[in-house]
């Protein structure tokens, strides 16, 4: 039976082959079907890698196949047959009620009366989230605002922290290199970058992933040793640039404290809270540490005692907080598609956000095969009257030619006065092109119409 499974498994590599030629010519538009779709194809895949090892393991076992052969070629090879018939109708005595699956439609797609791979893609993302379209970053933000350096200072608002959940050093991050090495900011780091990578994962299911995110561990081992992590330099290396008193750091404006890792306003405020328990405490916690270096540097060994084993819980806070910064740069574009999608919710109301999302449902089933739209709707129905409220659903009504939404419809009237997009912003280094509304006209100066001309002054 050695070559009856190889030669199964060949057959089933082929079918999974030709299952996922049928779903990569297939191209919807639909957020919800393209991901039906990649995740599809990945299951797939998946299954070729685990087909085609069975495989290998096969071809391993030379001694079977080479008795195998000696007993089909030599005695009565009907006694071989009548055995291996024996032991089939044996099996099914055994499990009369075992289900026979076709393989003609095992990998068919749903379109061709087949099954699906993808799993509950509609449970593999929250409401907010959109099938990928956005971040939800709610519940991260309310843990950020209760992280020791942050509670009990003012509040930044969700839209603040989409834009600097990645900035962990210089005058936009208010938490102190002291303040991250607590429990709650090492659990917040990871929470983050899990949820991000988890995202990359879900939404990108195609990509090779695992080899994208080994170079982000190959860079931060690089930088480490180099040390040239942002906020994460060692005390021995800044001893001689935080020996001599307050050095001007963060914004450059004010005077920068070493042992608070604070930008105060002016003189008199720095020399206010050198008195304080709180800068007392940070100062003799650093000056114990840069003591501790210094042994270890004078005895020409790395420090294997409490500043050793700061050191390392240190590179694993840095090695959290790197992999976050290169997972928001991975995502930039979800990252300000999920900024401007809070700003546009933030002037609607529940009943526009409940149209809204009953729009986007129904876009994506849209996208489905009919036998599959037509059990989410329930199926059976008229067809009549499908069609005649899709002849409807065309005819929009725009007497003001106000800008399209997402979903093919006019955006409110309030919405459009909001954004100013009736306001026209020509630009001259792009031939006098005017753009509607001050955000495209900002959004614009890194698009390659704007730095084409740019090139063409020579600037």
């Amino acid at each position: 039976m050695l070559y009856e499974e190889l030669r199964a498994a060949h057959e089933d590599i082929e079918r999974l082959e030709s299952g996922i030629a049928d779903r990569i010519l297939d191209d919807p538009k639909a957020q919800r079907a393209r991901l039906i779709r990649d995740h599809e194809v990945a299951s797939l895949l998946h299954r070729i890698q685990n087909q085609s090892q069975r495989a290998l393991q096969l071809y391993a076992q030379d001694e079977a196949r080479m008795q195998e052969v000696q007993s089909l070629s030599t005695g009565d090879p009907f006694d071989e047959f009548y055995k291996q018939l024996g032991g089939i109708k044996d099996y099914h005595k055994r499990y009369p009620g075992q289900p026979v699956e076709n393989p003609e439609r095992m990998y068919r797609t749903e379109a061709q009366g087949g099954g699906s791979f993808a799993g509950d893609v509609d449970g593999m993302f929250t409401g907010e989230e959109a099938f990928g379209r956005f971040f939800d970053l709610t519940m991260l933000h309310e843990e950020y605002l209760n992280l020791p350096g942050v509670k009990g200072k003012r509040k930044i608002t969700y839209l603040q922290y989409l834009d600097q959940f990645d900035k962990f050093s210089g005058p936009q991050s208010s938490i102190s290199r002291q303040e991250k090495m607590t429990e709650e900011y090492f659990s917040y780091v990871g929470s983050l970058a899990q949820y991000l990578e988890s995202f990359l994962r879900r939404t990108k299911p195609l990509e090779d992933l695992d080899r994208l995110f080994k170079t982000f561990d190959q860079e931060f081992e690089k930088l480490w040793d180099e040390d040239k992590i942002p906020g994460w330099e060692s005390h021995a290396q800044t001893n001689g640039a935080t020996s001599s008193g307050p050095v001007t750091e963060g914004t450059g404006e004010g005077v920068w404290c070493p042992d608070c890792e604070k930008e105060f306003k002016n003189d008199n405020v720095y020399k206010a809270h050198l008195g304080g328990k709180k800068h007392i405490k940070n100062a003799e916690a650093r000056q114990q540490q840069q003591q501790s270096a210094a042994e270890g540097e004078s005895n020409g060994i790395a420090p294997a005692g409490p500043a050793g084993v700061q050191r390392l819980k240190e590179r694993a806070v840095a090695e959290r907080e790197h992999r976050i910064r290169k997972l928001a740069s991975t995502m930039k574009t979800e990252r300000e598609d999920t900024r401007v999608n809070v700003e546009r919710k933030a002037g609607m109301t529940d009943r526009e956000r409940q149209q809204e999302l009953a729009a986007l449902y129904a876009e994506d089933d849209s996208g489905l095969p009919n036998g599959a739209r037509n059990g989410a709707n329930g199926g059976g129905g008229n067809n009549d009257d499908d069609e005649d409220d899709s002849d409807d659903d065309s005819k929009i009504y725009n007497p003001l030619k106000l800008p399209l939404a997402w979903d093919g419809k006019p955006i409110p009237f309030w919405l459009y006065k909001l954004h100013g997009l009736g306001v026209e912003f020509p630009c001259e280094i792009c031939g006098n092109y005017v753009y509607m509304g001050r955000r495209a006209f900002e959004k614009h100066f890194s698009e390659a119409r704007h730095i084409y001309g740019l090139k063409c002054l020579g600037i």
